[in-house]
């Protein structure tokens, strides 16, 4: 088998059935090509992680996680208090089917050991070529048994996340989970905010007495706001923007997306636009999650 061929094998999926265990994932490889990075992405994909664990609680650990039914990622290396080859090996038995080995070119590795000026396990006296052909050498017998094979010599991060989905089963990365959030333009813009849409070009309900003392969330002040000439075609904009951005995002691996939507008391227009949005992206199949930051404050929405 090719690295290129062995790169595609999958590790076992998450199994359908709610009896069985959850997916286990054990992650090795040489020094420096990327477990740390790839540990965080699975922390994306769902998977609680455990970084370094010495080898002789592996074993307390997967167990533990059976009971909590949550998805687990290991991360063990020549680092780990205890670990050798056969040691690992005889550890990660039952495990072997769900081994992700790391790989990465030697020149790349010096490069990223040069450019973080951290020193290698092996290293001795500065000799960094030498460390990483010794570890080479040492963790072949672990590539040669691992389930899937990852060069990270050219993945970026997003791209080591896509992977990493594809070799665990997962159908691509997840869509970034949507978070929308109303305000008011008079408590300042939220700071996590990632896009924010200005809102107060719309009809403002607090002129109307008969809607001023209600919010976005009341029926009538929704009329109201739709009414406005200028809603429709903005709503729509706004869903198409978002429905092109998306894709984006996920592509460079975003996992959260903050969008902030505007008014100037934060009760009535923004408040109504995101409640309408996050009913548009629920229908779609979007994860997404509305707030409203200043709701309860006082003042003309």
């Amino acid at each position: 088998m090719t690295a290129a061929e062995h790169d595609t094998v999958a590790v076992s999926p998450a199994p359908a059935n709610e009896t069985a265990a959850p997916p286990v994932v054990v992650l090795t490889g040489m020094s420096g090509a990327g477990k740390t990075v790839a540990l965080k992405a699975l922390e994306d994909l769902g998977y609680e992680t455990v970084d370094n664990l010495p080898l002789a609680l592996v074993d307390e650990l997967v167990e533990a996680g059976g009971r909590e039914r949550r998805p687990l990622a290991v991360g063990i290396d020549i680092r780990t208090r205890d670990f050798t080859v056969a040691g690992f090996a005889a550890g990660m038995e039952a495990l072997a089917a769900r081994t992700i080995f790391l790989d990465c070119g030697d020149e790349v590795l010096r490069r990223r050991y040069s450019e973080t000026r951290r020193r290698h396990p092996l290293a001795e006296a500065g000799r960094l070529i030498e460390a990483i052909g010794r570890e080479r050498v040492l963790l072949a017998p672990l590539r040669d048994r691992a389930a899937a094979v990852i060069d990270t010599s050219a993945l970026s991060h997003a791209g080591l996340k896509h992977r990493l989905a594809a070799v665990c089963g997962l159908d691509g990365a997840p869509a970034p989970a949507v978070s929308l959030m109303s305000f008011s333009y008079r408590h300042g813009l939220p700071p996590e905010a990632d896009i924010v849409f200005d809102v107060r070009f719309l009809a403002n309900p607090h002129y109307r007495p008969e809607l001023a003392g209600l919010t976005g969330h009341d029926a009538a002040v929704g009329a109201f706001i739709e009414a406005d000439p200028g809603f429709a075609p903005f709503f729509d904009s706004l869903a198409a923007l978002l429905a092109a951005a998306l894709p984006g995002y996920r592509a460079e691996g975003k996992s959260y997306l903050t969008v902030a939507i505007g008014c100037t008391g934060g009760r009535h227009r923004s408040v109504f636009v995101v409640d309408r949005l996050a009913a548009l992206l629920a229908g779609q199949g979007q994860p997404a999650t509305a707030t409203h930051r200043d709701l309860a404050t006082d003042g003309a929405a």
